[in-house]
């Protein structure tokens, strides 16, 4: 029974899996070891490889931190925190409560990870508490688990790193490969119904790994999340009530918000009316930004917003140095050269995108970004695809699917919802590691099988 595994799994994680910021460590020394052990890089060499990568990625780690805030910022807006309660009075049962948890973060993890991110842990929280008033048992991890189910679908959608960014004119790649149409890659037949094969069985794993009634842990009613707010009406508590003074009404005023708000959607149809559906990752992070600052309608309300959801990036700022101080090791050392190698070099023109999506998800252990991943691996990659005659489009979809594949098992990304939640990452990771299971045949099918049809 997956109840079963999924018990067991998550009672290991909970003993022995630390802190994310503690297995970022551990994975710090695990890759100088391995870069000194199987390549001729020194024990100072390595150190010094950890410092220059430490740096090297702090524009693609802001842009990786705007996304989730201006997601975070929309999906505890207002309107989307009244869509979410009203959709929380919905299930009638636990199974129908997981199903509608993981629903919802992949539909929106499809549109945006960090909106799938944020709206699958507020979800959690709220469907969750909501069933737990009616007399509906929820067992509380494997919802929040649940609703991490958008980050292991993301680079199927409109926020996939490594296709948005061959489709941005500019990238690294564009010597090589030029501008990649997202029709050959996210828009492609192949990767939709894959998309939609994940959203068809995926809840439904969920769902037979909830532990018998009397096992279930519930969530806990006095432990409301910094992001949600207190009353439906959110924004009306963010004014300073009372106060005419012309500084309280600039803050408050809508008209400045909509004035922005405006020009926004001004630039967004144009760039589509002109440029046909070029959707690239700074154009997500815009059109985030817009959506939310209409939903919130004032600037301080907006600006509030932004303050109690920083606190979710904290630990993105903090972490991803480290991981980019592990990429440097890596990639300096010629230890993902290795590993990305040793897989494609045993492949034929068949089994290379299976492959692709292996060595790419061993890779995202330890380097836990989609688009600096690619940044390394992405040359390799599409070097051997050109060798070998194999369509491009379909090796950056695999090379999605791995690093999305071993986000069950990575906990980096799991610091929002964790946040949200207010559980650890290894009361989750023993679901999410089951879930991984079957993604693998999922992903596995939608990158080797369906190709051949369409």
């Amino acid at each position: 029974m997956l109840y079963r595994l999924g018990g067991a799994c998550s009672t290991f994680t909970r003993a022995f899996i630390p802190n994310p910021f503690i297995f970022a460590i551990i994975l710090t020394g695990l890759t100088a070891l391995l870069a000194i052990l199987m390549t001729p890089t020194g024990p100072a060499e390595a150190v010094g490889l950890w410092y220059d990568g430490f740096w090297n990625l702090l524009t693609f780690a802001m842009q990786m931190t705007v996304i989730l805030l201006f997601g975070y910022v929309l999906a505890s807006s207002p309107p989307v925190g009244r869509a979410i309660d009203r959709i929380a009075r919905l299930p009638k049962s636990a199974t129908q409560a997981i199903v509608m948890i993981t629903g919802l973060a992949v539909i929106f993890g499809a549109l945006s990870w960090g909106l799938g991110l944020i709206i699958g842990a507020i979800s959690a929280r709220r469907i969750s508490q909501n069933c737990l008033e009616r007399g509906i048992k929820v067992h509380y991890p494997l919802a929040a688990a649940a609703g991490f189910s958008g980050l292991i679908i993301f680079n199927c959608g409109l926020s996939a790193s490594a296709p948005l960014l061959i489709n941005t004119p500019g990238h690294f790649l564009e010597a090589d490969i030029g501008l990649l149409n997202l029709n050959e890659t996210i828009l492609s037949a192949y990767n939709i119904l894959t998309l939609l094969a994940y959203l068809a069985i995926i809840p439904f794993v969920y769902a037979a790994m909830q532990p018998p009634e009397h096992e279930r842990q519930l969530v806990a009613p006095d432990a409301a999340p910094a992001a949600e707010t207190p009353d439906a009406g959110g924004a009306a508590s963010l004014t300073r009530d009372g106060d005419t003074t012309l500084a309280a009404r600039l803050e408050n005023s809508r008209i400045l918000s909509w004035l922005v708000v405006f020009m926004g959607l001004g630039y967004i149809l144009w760039h589509f009316a002109t440029k046909g559906f070029d959707l690239n990752l700074n154009l997500v992070n815009f059109t985030l930004l817009i959506l939310g600052m209409a939903a919130h309608g004032s600037p301080i309300s907006y600006v509030r917003a932004v303050d109690e959801a920083i606190g979710a990036c904290g630990q993105i700022v903090l972490q991803f140095p480290f991981y980019a101080g592990i990429m440097g090791i890596m990639s300096g050392s010629g230890l993902i050269a290795i590993f990305a190698n040793g897989l494609v070099s045993i492949s034929n023109e068949f089994t290379f995108p299976f492959l692709t999506m292996l060595s790419a998800a061993v890779i995202n252990l330890f380097v836990p970004s989609a688009g600096g991943q690619w940044a390394v691996q992405g040359p390799v990659l599409i070097q051997a695809a050109q060798d070998m005659g194999a369509d491009i489009g379909q090796t950056v979809i695999a090379f999605g699917y791995g690093d999305q594949l071993t986000n069950g098992l990575q906990p980096m990304w799991m610091l929002p919802l964790l946040g949200v939640t207010r559980l650890r990452a290894g009361d989750i990771l023993g679901y999410t590691a089951v879930m991984m299971l079957f993604s693998l045949v999922i992903f596995g099918a939608g990158v080797t099988l369906l190709p051949l049809i369409f």
